[in-house]
């Protein structure tokens, strides 16, 4: 029967709530890894050389195209056989940052794909090289565009990191089940870890909505229209001057 002591007891467990901090620190760290490799895989697809695009376009079919399950699996004890060792910590953060990448890429492509081309054409009309470019006019645009998508892949992310308790990461899932080889409450146990889930889920969604608040003030008071006493400004003029700087 359920058992309303174990349950409340295990909430405030320090057991649990150190294994919900990995949790989130394996999250966090993997979807940088995501966010640094998704970049560089959408640029690459973007370029007109076939010898560049066809690298990322392979990475994000196999990735995507495979469960992460199983390539944790083969990161943490298929690699060893090959000669390449890695840890636990090392293989969760490998396995989790590189199938997210693969997703983030086609979401980074689409960000940037819906910039304006006159966006461009400007920049480059103003003596911009491409690098300059896409940090000074593109990315900043693709990152508004982007950032509802990246944080539902973050809070998806959260949830997965669950999958790394099959290669014996120690974070909120894999320490439940070890209570529960020991404590046989397990419905109890796994209830108080989807309430961990939900709590870890739930903050990050408002965090995601304070920060697409943030990026929406940020567009409309670039947007807004100035005053009748303002000064107009030469756009060509503070291009060049941001390109000089």
């Amino acid at each position: 029967m359920w058992d309303w002591g174990t349950f409340l007891h295990y909430i405030y467990s320090p057991y649990l709530l150190v294994g919900a901090a990995i949790s989130l620190g394996i999250s966090a760290a993997a979807m940088l890894i995501g966010l640094a490799l998704g970049l560089i895989a959408a640029l690459m697809r973007m370029s007109p050389h076939w010898w560049i695009k066809q690298p990322a376009s392979l990475y994000v079919w196999l990735f995507r195209g495979t469960p992460v399950l199983v390539q944790l699996i083969i990161i943490y004890t298929g690699l060893p056989q090959v000669g390449i060792t890695l840890g636990v910590v090392a293989s969760t953060l490998v396995g989790l940052g590189v199938n997210e990448g693969a997703y983030l890429a086609e979401i980074i492509r689409a960000g940037i794909d819906s910039v304006p081309k006159g966006q461009f054409e400007a920049a480059r009309a103003v003596g911009m090289t491409w690098p300059k470019t896409m940090q000074a006019v593109v990315l900043p645009q693709a990152f508004r565009i982007v950032l509802p998508p990246l944080g539902n892949a973050f809070n998806g992310l959260m949830k997965t990191s669950s999958l790394a308790s099959a290669i014996s990461m120690e974070e909120l899932l894999r320490r439940t089940e070890l209570l529960v080889q020991v404590k046989f409450k397990v419905l109890e146990l796994f209830c108080v870890a989807a309430l961990y889930y939900l709590v870890l889920t739930t903050l990050w969604g408002f965090i995601q909505s304070w920060l697409e608040a943030r990026a929406s003030r940020g567009v409309a008071s670039a947007h807004r229209t100035p005053s009748p006493t303002a000064k107009p400004i030469n756009i060509d003029n503070a291009i060049l001057s941001h390109d000089a700087s």
